[in-house]
């Protein structure tokens, strides 16, 4: 992408799943699972918390969720829901070290969402290689793990990646805003005067980013100032309109052709995975259909991309911008604290996640903690789910 934020960038993202369908767009087949899964080792595991509907919730005091016993591993579940496209590797270090800076620089509720105060149960989910794959497709990890064909994994995770800082650079505003980075949308909302943006030209108000200067003549103000804040906080308003204009048609910000190049990737992707979206996308909506309980994603993608990433992979009814929160600055254990401050200690947080961050970060805060390892994880979380253990 000449000329663009996402030219010649070796960042690799942390991304999400699946994306709205479009006319002439194929149901995925049903999940068919080529592993037979060993049984679970544990016995007598508990989770340390009561089933979901208990009148008496309290805090869990069991650090390690693993599945419980009884469980048959490697059930068939449910396959008719059409869902749409989309293993924990070891590069947690490089995948860490690779979100900061980008570019070249190195089934579902008809009632409505339960308010904050009614909440029983809130479940915060990594993004890579937890609902998504994407980081393992560009190091080649995946490839390794699961058989898979190095070149053709690769390809369609540098495809993806183009796609990605694409749309965050063209929609999103990620060439003003990589470096005002923040970790949620609201953060900068005092800053915003209300001013109707209607008619607002974004690209000739001098922000210019972190160095504030603007252009020659300008009177955009020094960095932090009262002017520059208003116009940051005017981006991440117009950021946030544009997300929920489209959390269910991205395709209407592509051209024809990058919105067919999206519909072929996802496909290929869930084929190559696995159906892994398609796997993790039965927990969240099942979740999400629940009423009392709540899907928040918390990852280490910076907020941007990760929006970007979030209505590629067809997640933005499964996540509303509200409950997405960015570990790039502030790392995850204070986001889970901001997260505890804002729905407060009565609630059971479930922390699901496939790295070492999201799990220190659950044991810090006494959370219970699903890892997510392989498709087997994927299949045993959903049923934990479905006979309400969770």
């Amino acid at each position: 992408l000449p000329g663009s934020a996402a030219a010649s960038n070796p960042w690799l993202l942390s991304s999400s799943p699946a994306v709205t369908s479009y006319t002439g767009q194929v149901s995925f087949p049903p999940l068919a699972q080529s592993t037979v899964y060993s049984a679970f080792p544990q016995t007598g595991q508990t989770y340390g918390l009561p089933p979901f509907g208990h009148a008496n919730l309290t805090p869990m005091l069991c650090l390690d969720a693993s599945p419980p016993e009884n469980l048959p591993a490697g059930a068939a579940l449910p396959t008719n829901v059409a869902l749409p496209a989309g293993a924990r590797d070891q590069d947690e270090v490089g995948r860490r070290n690779s979100v900061g800076k980008a570019k070249g620089k190195g089934k579902k509720s008809d009632s409505c969402p339960p308010t904050d105060t009614d909440l029983e149960r809130i479940f915060l989910w990594d993004l890579d290689e937890t609902i998504i794959i994407f980081h393992s497709l560009l190091t080649g990890s995946y490839a390794q793990k699961f058989g898979k064909d190095p070149a053709t994994v690769l390809n369609l995770g540098l495809q993806m990646e183009e796609l990605i800082f694409e749309l965050a650079d063209t929609h999103l505003f990620f060439n003003d805003l990589e470096e005002c980075d923040q970790v949620h949308v609201e953060d900068v909302a005092s800053d915003d005067n209300g001013q109707d943006l209607s008619n607002y030209n974004f690209l000739a108000d001098g922000f210019n980013g972190p160095s504030g200067g603007g252009a020659s003549g300008t009177t955009t103000g020094v960095q932090g100032g009262v002017e520059w804040m208003r116009k940051l906080a005017f981006r991440y308003r117009r950021l946030k309109e544009i997300y929920n204009s489209y959390k269910r048609n991205v395709g209407g910000l592509l051209s024809p052709m990058k919105r067919e190049l999206l519909i072929r990737l996802q496909s290929e992707i869930e084929n190559v995975t696995d159906a892994w979206l398609s796997t993790a996308l039965k927990s969240l909506l099942l979740i999400q259909s629940r009423g009392k309980c709540m899907n928040v994603l918390v990852t280490t993608t910076q907020l941007v991309p990760a929006l970007a990433k979030v209505l590629l992979y067809g997640l933005g009814d499964v996540f509303p911008i509200e409950n997405i929160f960015s570990a790039t600055k502030i790392g995850k254990e204070s986001c889970f604290e901001r997260i505890v401050s804002r729905f407060g200690k009565k609630v059971t947080y479930v922390v699901i996640g496939d790295g070492r961050d999201e799990e220190f970060a659950a044991k810090q805060h006494n959370m219970p903690f699903w890892r997510i390892s392989t498709h087997g994880d994927l299949v045993s979380l959903h049923q934990a789910l479905e006979l309400d253990f969770l």
